[in-house]
C-alpha cells in the first residue's frame, strides 16, 4: 500500500480566510517544529504578503519552503500583538526569528524587604524578597552605585547570618559607611527613613530628594535642632557633589543608547546606559540572527524583546531608524506607564553618544568574531591531539576546594565550541567524607553529575577534565 504525501500548504487560500484584525501568526514545519512567529497590523494582508509571488530574500524563501501549516491568534491591538510576539519568541525559540539570547546574569541592586533592609549586588533569579533596581550594564556600575549608597545613606551590606550575630559595630561603621543597625546604634525610624531616601535615589528622583532634604534641613534649623540640620546639610552636599560628576546635556537624564553592527549573519548590539544623568557604562549583546542580515530588523527585534523584560527609560537613542518604531514606542509607553521615545538622527552631545556606541559595537563584533575563530582553531588542535574523528562539542572540568579540610566544595565549568557556557556552571556541596579526602570528594561529585544525567536523559560531555593528577 502506497501512502500519499501530505498536500503542500496553500498559503494564499489560508490567508484569504483570515480577518483584517491585528494579531500574531505562527509557521510550522512538517515535523511540527516552530519556524517563525510574527505580528501583523492586519493578519490577512501580512500573511498573504508571504505568498503573493513577489521576490523574497533567501532566508525567507528557505523558511517558506518548509511551511506545512500556520496558526494565528487575534489580538485587540497592534501593541498587544507585539507583546505576544515577544513572549512567544522568548518561550518557543522559533528557528527563523531574531532572538535576544537569554542572559540571566544581569546585575541588579537589591534592597531587601525586612526589619533592617540590606543593600547588595544581586544576580540570577529574584528569589529574595525586596526591590530590584536595574538591570545595570555591568558589575562595575553596580559597585559604583553601592559605594554611593553606603556613603550617602549608610545602609548595611552584611549577610543576615553576620548581622544577627554581631555584638559590636564592624569596620564599615568605623569608616562612616554603615549606621550599625546590627547593634541598634540607629533608631528603627531613622534607618527606615534612610531606606526610603535610598529608594528615591535609585528610582532616579535625586532632584526631588535634594529638595526634600533642603526642606527638612530648614525645618530642623528653625526648631534649633542644629546637629540634625548639620547632618542633612552634609547629605545634601554629598548628593550635589555626586550629581555634578556626569550629566547628559547638563541635566539629569535617563536614557539608553543602542547601536547595531552586523557582519554576515553575526550581529552585536551595544547598549550605553545613563541613569539619573550618570553614565552606567556599556554592555554588548549578540542576538541570534538566524540568517537575518538587516541591521534594522535585528535592532528592532532587540528593542522590542529587551524592553519587554526590562523597564525602559523615557528616551532611547538609536543609530538608525527601525521598522514599526511608532508601534514599539506605543507598546513600551503602555507597559512602562510613562511616555517612551525612540529617537535617531539626533544632534549635539546625543549624536556623540550614538557615534560612541556605534564605534564600540563595530569594534566589539570584530573582536568577538576573532575570538570565535581562535576558539575554533583551539578546538581543532584538541581534536588532532586526541586523535578524534570530530571536534569536541562539550567539555566539562571538575575541581575540588576546601578550607583546612572543612566545607568541601566541587565545581564544574562547561565549555562548548564557542567557549565558556557560564549558565551551565555547577557547584556541589560535598558531605559524608573524611576531611581533606579529595579523591572521595571528586568521586561523589562525578557520581552525582552523571547519575542525574543518566536518570534524566541529560547532556553528557565529550571530554571530561579532572584536576588532581594521576591519582584521580
Amino acid at each position: 500500500m502506497t501512502v500519499s504525501p501530505a498536500p503542500a500548504f496553500d498559503g494564499k487560500a489560508f490567508a484569504a480566510h483570515l480577518s483584517t484584525a491585528p494579531g500574531v501568526y505562527r509557521m510550522y514545519a512538517a515535523d511540527d517544529s516552530l519556524l517563525y512567529v510574527g505580528k501583523a497590523r492586519a493578519l490577512r494582508n501580512r500573511v498573504g504578503s508571504y505568498f503573493n509571488g513577489t521576490p523574497k530574500t533567501t532566508r525567507i524563501m528557505s523558511m517558506l519552503s518548509q511551511v506545512a501549516r500556520m496558526d494565528v491568534t487575534v489580538t485587540r491591538s497592534e501593541a498587544e500583538a507585539l507583546l505576544l510576539e515577544n513572549q512567544l519568541i522568548k518561550s518557543l525559540s522559533p528557528r527563523y526569528n531574531v532572538s535576544l539570547r537569554d542572559d540571566k546574569t544581569y546585575p541588579h541592586v537589591l534592597l531587601t524587604r525586612e526589619d533592617w533592609p540590606r543593600i547588595a549586588l544581586h544576580r540570577g533569579p529574584r528569589a529574595v524578597p525586596g526591590r530590584y533596581f536595574g538591570p545595570y550594564p555591568g558589575v562595575t556600575a553596580v559597585r559604583d552605585t553601592l559605594n554611593l549608597m553606603h556613603k550617602l545613606f549608610k545602609l548595611r551590606s552584611c549577610e543576615d547570618s553576620v548581622f544577627r550575630n554581631r555584638t559590636r559595630p564592624c569596620l564599615q561603621y568605623q569608616i562612616g559607611r554603615c549606621s550599625a543597625p546590627c547593634v541598634e546604634l540607629v533608631a528603627p525610624a531613622d534607618y527606615a527613613e534612610s531606606v526610603r531616601r535610598a529608594s528615591m535615589f535609585l528610582e532616579g528622583k535625586s532632584d526631588q530628594l535634594g529638595q526634600e532634604l533642603g526642606t527638612q534641613m530648614q525645618a530642623a534649623s528653625e526648631a534649633l535642632e542644629f546637629e540634625q540640620a548639620a547632618r542633612l546639610r552634609d547629605l545634601i552636599t554629598a548628593l550635589r557633589s555626586m550629581q555634578t560628576r556626569q550629566y547628559v546635556d547638563g541635566r539629569a537624564a535617563d536614557l539608553d543608547v543602542l547601536a547595531c553592527a552586523t557582519q554576515g549573519a553575526n550581529a552585536c548590539v551595544m547598549l550605553l546606559a545613563f541613569r539619573d544623568g550618570r553614565n552606567m557604562g556599556t554592555r554588548p549583546f549578540y542576538p541570534r540572527t538566524n540568517g537575518e542580515e538587516s541591521a534594522e530588523e535585528v535592532l528592532a527585534a532587540f528593542v522590542s524583546q529587551y524592553y519587554a523584560e526590562h523597564s525602559p527609560p523615557r528616551e532611547i537613542l538609536l543609530d538608525r531608524e527601525i521598522p514599526d518604531a511608532s508601534l514599539i514606542e506605543s507598546a513600551l509607553s503602555a507597559s512602562a506607564e510613562v511616555k517612551v521615545q525612540l529617537k535617531w538622527n539626533v544632534r549635539g552631545e546625543r549624536a556623540g553618544y550614538v557615534e560612541l556606541a556605534s564605534r564600540n559595537a563595530q569594534i566589539t563584533l570584530v573582536s568577538e568574531l576573532t575570538s570565535r575563530s581562535a576558539q575554533h582553531a583551539r578546538s581543532e588542535d584538541l581534536r588532532q591531539m586526541l586523535g578524534l574523528a570530530e571536534q569536541v562539542k562539550r567539555v566539562e572540568c571538575f575541581d575540588i576546594s576546601h578550607t583546612m579540610g572543612e566545607a568541601t566544595v566541587a565545581s564544574c565549568v562547561v565549555f562548548d565550541a564557542s567557549g565558556p557556557v557560564r549558565s551551565q556552571y555547577r557547584r556541589f556541596n560535598i558531605s559524608g567524607i573524611e576531611p581533606g579526602d579529595d579523591y572521595a570528594a571528586m568521586r561523589q561529585a562525578i557520581e552525582r553529575r552523571f547519575r542525574r544525567a543518566v536518570e534524566e536523559d541529560g547532556v553528557l560531555p565529550d571530554l571530561l577534565l579532572i584536576d588532581g593528577g594521576a591519582g584521580q
